[in-house]
């Protein structure tokens, strides 16, 4: 995390520290780039905007263009994230990023921000997206964030559980492309009924290590679900080499693994282009 994001997430940094010690400290853009060089893959990073739900500061849209601008041989287009709260003005914020910055999507964290996503007063965000094509990532299930505090800061879990959640707004925004973050624990087999439900969501497994991963999740990711499940590693918390291998180790039917890192996110996410233009830019800085 670099010093404007650390900034930005001081409320939330002691339980962070508690469950990933030492890897929450500030270090500069192009060291973190050079982690994922490192571990030879590409990144999708995200913006931070939770003003009204949990205070603190803000790492902006802009910023998080100028990281992926900055180096793009390892950062995609990143999630952007906008307050839902912040009404018209997010609206628009939300078009300036896909379409002036060019960020991929959008991306929300409901207990955090302090929203149901099922609420049809934010029914405006999703129209939107929708109309836009850009896909939407909204974190599902417990978070690490406030865990372990009195009260766990507030953040009130059940506006991240799938049903009604995930499920009404997939169902009322048939062409929103909704990735669900994380395994949704404790509710992961409402996510996996929503996942084989809706044809529009999929589930990302970041924040998870595979021995924590959820058994029934584990199981379907090499069958029902192995089209629509997605890696991600929540960096800095897990470093990307190190969820790679401990994947690698599991030991999964032929294929899964390329489908888990790279083919379904390429595909659902429609990540082709993206690819190829960071491929061609890392081909450049090694020449």
């Amino acid at each position: 995390m670099n010093p404007e994001y650390v900034a930005a997430s001081l409320p939330f940094i002691p339980a962070a520290q508690r469950m990933f010690p030492g890897k929450f400290e500030a270090r500069p853009d192009s060291q973190i780039a050079e982690d994922f060089r490192r571990d030879d893959v590409l990144a999708i990073p995200i913006a931070w905007d939770a003003e009204h739900g949990a205070g603190g500061g803000l790492y902006s849209n802009a910023d998080l263009a100028k990281l992926c601008a900055d180096h793009p041989d390892v950062f995609l287009p990143g999630w952007g994230m906008v307050d839902p709260w912040r009404g018209r003005k997010g609206l628009e914020e939300i078009e300036h990023a896909i379409k002036t910055l060019g960020l991929l999507g959008i991306k929300y964290q409901p207990p955090v921000q302090g929203f149901s996503p099922a609420d049809r007063q934010f029914y405006p965000i999703w129209d939107l997206l929708q109309s836009l094509g850009a896909p939407v990532l909204i974190h599902c299930g417990t978070t690490a964030i406030g865990a372990g505090e009195p009260g766990g800061l507030g953040f009130k879990l059940a506006h991240a559980r799938p049903i009604p959640n995930i499920d009404n707004i997939a169902a009322d925004f048939p062409k929103l492309n909704i990735i669900a973050a994380h395994p949704g624990w404790p509710w992961t087999e409402e996510l996996i009924a929503v996942a084989l439900h809706k044809g529009n969501v999929s589930i990302d497994i970041s924040g998870w290590g595979p021995k924590y991963i959820p058994a029934v999740l584990k199981h379907d990711m090499q069958r029902r679900l192995q089209d629509k499940v997605l890696f991600g590693s929540d960096y800095p918390g897990w470093s990307p080499g190190q969820c790679c291998d401990e994947w690698e180790m599991e030991n999964f039917k032929p294929g899964i693994i390329d489908k888990l890192f790279c083919k379904n996110a390429a595909r659902i996410l429609d990540l082709g282009a993206a690819i190829e233009k960071a491929t061609a830019a890392a081909a450049g800085r090694k020449s």
